[in-house]
């Protein structure tokens, strides 16, 4: 090695667009990739190296007992699906399917196992796509249960909140003929999810789809037809209040009993972690309890989402309805008029697709109202949370 030209220790390779890659040849006398004769060659050269750093700004070295990191376009292709809008011009949701190329020099599959290493290798590419397209679909990957599920949203990378496997638990429970209304994950709590990743482990017949809404679209068009009252509600906050029964009851689309909600049966420990969420409890005689929040904002701006201002509230949802309601914080009654057409524009605004099994949706929760549509059984649909 010692004497030996830049030229017989490296060739340049200009196969990365932006890039310049030192490829280390494979020498009989320097064993190849031997990583002595790697540290060799830098140090006799050292000059012309920084030289190359400082004309390139980035050096990618390969053969050299060095992987090259992989890049997005090597797991993933861009896909459609039905009902997919354009908002913003992006496009809700993003789908993303397994790509034909390689990865790292490997073959990719669709198998859950390559979709785990894509994300890994790409955690604040996705969180970008995420926080874009409010909404990411993985599609064709082949994710079978809890427990695959559970390993691709840990390589995510982002802290979980909550569980069938790990940080998995089963969406909403009530009966699948009723439908689950639209709402950002947890809104009414202090510490809600940033992330809602939902996993189709079993596709419904009919219906079941989980219809999704970009939340800045209903702020804008609730400040077209009623700005003054868009604008009175937000100074003046919101209250709500729920009735939560004892137990769980999943005949009832009230679903999970404030034992279940609080993870305990102790009313003193329950109130105690009631409050922590920013939550009165107020206990009735029959052994349910009724949950008092407030006051809450209906809009919300967050970091990082264009200064949109997110429709960050309940009220369609709750307001009039017989086990909880929805009013301004200072107890004043909510028009019926306003109520009902912010409920037409949900729905105008909203997107949804057929589940498929497999499927993996994630959703900004600062971003996007979601719901469950009626639907027949079997269905079967795990979520995890994430901050």
């Amino acid at each position: 090695m010692e004497g030996a030209s830049k030229d017989d220790q490296f060739i340049v390779d200009e196969r990365i667009e932006d890039q310049k890659i030192i490829d280390a040849k494979q020498l009989k006398e320097t064993g190849g990739d031997d990583y002595t004769a790697l540290m060799a060659a830098l140090n006799a050269n050292k000059e012309w190296l920084q030289a190359k750093v400082s004309l390139n700004n980035a050096l990618f070295m390969d053969g050299m007992g060095t992987s090259p990191s992989p890049r997005p376009s090597d797991f993933f292709s861009v896909g459609e699906c039905e009902g997919q809008k354009t908002i913003d011009g992006e496009q809700m949701p993003l789908v993303l399917t397994p790509s034909s190329t390689t990865a790292g020099g490997k073959d990719c599959t669709s198998s859950h196992e390559a979709l785990v290493a894509a994300l890994r290798a790409n955690r604040e590419w996705l969180q970008g796509k995420v926080v874009a397209n409010s909404a990411v679909l993985l599609r064709g990957f082949d994710v079978r249960d809890a427990v695959e599920f559970d390993a691709v949203v840990e390589a995510m990378g982002w802290p979980d909140i909550r569980h069938v496997h790990g940080r998995i638990w089963t969406a909403n429970e009530g009966p699948l003929e009723q439908f689950v209304y639209f709402h950002h994950e947890m809104v009414l709590i202090k510490e809600f999810p940033e992330k809602v990743i939902l996993f189709c482990e079993v596709p419904p017949p009919e219906g079941g789809e989980t219809p999704f809404v970009p939340s800045f679209r209903v702020t804008e068009r609730a400040l077209e037809e009623f700005p003054e009252m868009v604008e009175e509600l937000d100074a003046k906050g919101l209250r709500y209040t729920l009735t939560a029964l004892s137990k769980n009851d999943t005949k009832s689309m009230r679903g999970r009993g404030w034992e279940d909600a609080f993870g305990t049966s102790d009313k003193t420990e329950a109130e105690k972690r009631a409050k922590a969420l920013g939550m009165d409890l107020e206990w009735l005689p029959d052994g349910s309890v009724k949950t008092i929040m407030g006051p809450r904002t209906l809009t919300r701006v967050f970091p990082g989402r264009r200064g949109r201002r997110m429709w960050f509230n309940t009220v369609v949802g709750m307001h009039g309805k017989e086990v909880s309601s929805a009013m301004a914080a200072d107890g004043t009654e909510i028009p019926e008029e306003f109520v009902q057409r912010i409920g037409e524009i949900i729905e105008e605004e909203s997107i949804q697709f057929r589940w498929r099994r497999g499927d993996i949706l994630i959703l900004d929760n600062l971003a996007t109202l979601h719901a469950r549509r009626p639907s027949l059984p079997p269905r079967r649909i795990l979520v995890a949370t994430c901050k």
